[in-house]
């Protein structure tokens, strides 16, 4: 697996020091996508340029299936490939074909493997129709699987991922989630970083949580909302509610130790919105049955990942000022 220890990254402009990694110990392991969050700034992209040997660290250890970088780095980048969005990293004046085998003689994959595994990448990420057209030419979405496809290019044990369905229409980036996720399964590593929360419930096992370099907490996705307290929210639809349902709601919010939103939508029917971390569904609508009142609609929303990396870092905020 890929692992780090007491990573550190620090940047210096004359007298000033800037700490972009504080500590961080990782494991990527094979097998699974991992995912790396935090808000901007966090130092996401700094610790991927660091496992992708772009960038040498202060201190801390980097180890890629026992391999260290910096001793041996030529055989790092053979296990290892970086595939960022919004960025070029394919070349417009050549055709996709041409991009791939270009790449594929810089990791020195041999010929005769060479030729079939471009027409597989090819067919992955659905470009087989396009392969003889100039990159110039591909929309925003081919050129990105153009480059999901050339960080497979040297069959590397390890896909380094840093937003890669940045700014890409629905369909492509769900797409590029189905062949992430395939490569997963088949068995590579994956490190993922996303601005995209759903994205990151829906592929990652597990998860670390970083905030200005420094690790704030791992586990799943569901365990890290689980443990940030998160509370779903239930909305209730109540026609024609008189004022003891009205009444009946603020006081159950009250007895809960929350507070009840209460709007009225277009038709006059009084719209109830209540947030609690336990299962209150069902004991606010008997509170307003029991008043009186009729139910026309019921939505439970469940706490976000989202949620969660917001509280995550708001602590540490408060802890660090």
């Amino acid at each position: 697996m890929i692992e780090t220890q007491d990573l550190r990254k620090e940047f210096r402009d004359g007298r000033t020091t800037k700490v972009a990694v504080d500590g961080l110990t990782l494991a990527i392991p094979p097998g699974r996508v991992t995912g790396l969050l935090g808000l901007n700034g966090a130092g996401k992209t700094t610790t991927i340029k660091i496992l992708a040997t772009l960038l040498r660290p202060t201190s801390g250890t980097v180890r890629v299936d026992e391999l260290d970088p910096l001793r041996d780095p030529k055989a790092v980048r053979h296990r290892i490939n970086l595939i960022a969005g919004g960025e070029r990293m394919v070349y417009a004046r050549m055709t996709g074909r041409e991009n791939l085998w270009y790449f594929g003689q810089l990791y020195d994959v041999p010929r005769a493997v060479l030729g079939p595994r471009i027409d597989e990448l090819l067919a992955l990420v659905g470009l087989t129709g396009a392969a003889g057209t100039v990159v110039e030419r591909y929309s925003r979405g081919m050129a990105q699987r153009l480059s999901i496809a050339r960080g497979l290019i040297n069959d590397p044990a390890y896909l380094l991922l840093d937003e890669p369905t940045l700014g890409l229409d629905a369909p492509i980036a769900r797409d590029l989630r189905r062949v992430v996720a395939r490569l997963a399964a088949e068995g590579k590593g994956v490190l993922l970083t996303s601005h995209y929360l759903a994205e990151v419930e829906e592929l990652c096992g597990h998860v670390y949580v970083i905030g200005d370099g420094r690790h704030l907490t791992e586990g799943s996705p569901a365990e890290l909302t689980a443990r940030t307290g998160g509370h779903r929210t239930v909305r209730v639809t109540v026609p024609g509610a008189s004022p003891e349902v009205e009444a009946a709601v603020t006081a159950f919010a009250a007895r809960a130790g929350t507070v009840a939103g209460l709007d009225r939508a277009g038709d006059g029917a009084l719209v109830v919105s209540v947030s609690h971390p336990g299962e209150i569904a069902g004991p606010l609508t008997m509170a307003i049955v029991g008043a009186g009142g009729t139910l026309a609609g019921l939505e439970v929303t469940e706490p976000s990942l989202e949620d969660a990396i917001l509280a995550l870092n708001d602590a540490a905020w408060l802890v660090t000022a």
